[in-house]
């Protein structure tokens, strides 16, 4: 009995931490589901705002407004696509861990261009500004030659797999288009044809000026004579029979065999 109430303190202890485990995971990923909506809402913002600000802010806060949101719209196209990208190729991996050094810079940048558009000091402002736009240069034009770089190698690689592809799919279909490449067994050249069926009609023609063959005796004498082969004058050999023995027709797996003839 006493064994029996354990096994069920220790399977309502289990069923209890289960249960509690279960509630931290759903609470953790609503949580980060949560922040990453507030995060890409607040970045959303902040976007809507730079842009109203480069088109309706003249002079250098214009300009400012223009360089942040350059920057960011560079680096997150870069970080969006080698992240897609790394899971298809294990290569990327130092591209990435070379933005992530990268993008420290870039939120300096961004934190010195936000810290400058409260700049009372406009004369400041317009000195720190060709620095600014230097730097913004420098960083953009590396975030895009490592995404371009990342593209062109994954359309690199798409290009070469399909072009063997291609080629195995060329060889399959020669393959199975075989007939055409493959002569039939026991075919004749017809061209060769009409010359051999002369030459045997004019080796099967008797000789006009020679005297014919003498026959051969009705006796014994000339039973056994018969199986001679009898010579005509000047020593020639015997014509060849006219007509060629039949060659045997080629048969195919796809043909149908021949039904039997009914005898009823």
């Amino acid at each position: 009995m006493e064994a029996v109430i354990a096994v069920v303190a220790l399977l309502f202890v289990l069923l209890v931490a289960l249960g509690v485990y279960a509630t931290v995971k759903v609470v953790g990923a609503a949580k980060r589901g949560v922040d990453r909506t507030i995060h890409q809402a607040r970045r959303t913002v902040e976007d809507t705002t730079l842009k109203a600000k480069s088109y309706t802010q003249p002079g250098a806060a214009g300009e400012l407004a223009q360089l942040r949101l350059k920057l960011r719209t560079s680096m997150r196209a870069t970080q969006d696509a080698l992240q897609a990208a790394v899971g298809e190729d294990e290569s990327l991996r130092e591209s990435l861990s070379l933005f992530d050094r990268l993008s420290t810079h870039g939120h300096e940048l961004d934190r010195e261009l936000k810290r400058l558009e409260t700049e009372p000091d406009r004369s400041r402002l317009s000195a720190a500004l060709p620095e600014m736009r230097e730097r913004t240069d420098q960083i953009t034009k590396s975030a895009d030659a490592l995404r371009w770089a990342a593209r062109d190698r994954a359309h690199r690689f798409a290009n070469d797999d399909l072009d063997s592809l291609s080629l195995q799919i060329d060889m399959e279909a020669g393959a199975l288009r075989h007939w055409t490449t493959e002569a039939a067994p026991g075919a004749q050249d017809p061209a060769a044809a009409p010359s051999s069926a002369s030459t045997a009609s004019a080796s099967a023609e008797p000789a006009k000026d020679g005297p014919a063959p003498w026959p051969a005796p009705a006796g014994p004498e000339g039973r056994a004579g018969a199986q001679e082969q009898t010579w005509p004058a000047g020593g020639a050999e015997p014509a060849a029979p006219a007509i060629a023995p039949p060659v045997a027709r080629p048969t195919y797996s796809w043909e149908k065999k021949p039904r039997p003839e009914s005898t009823t």
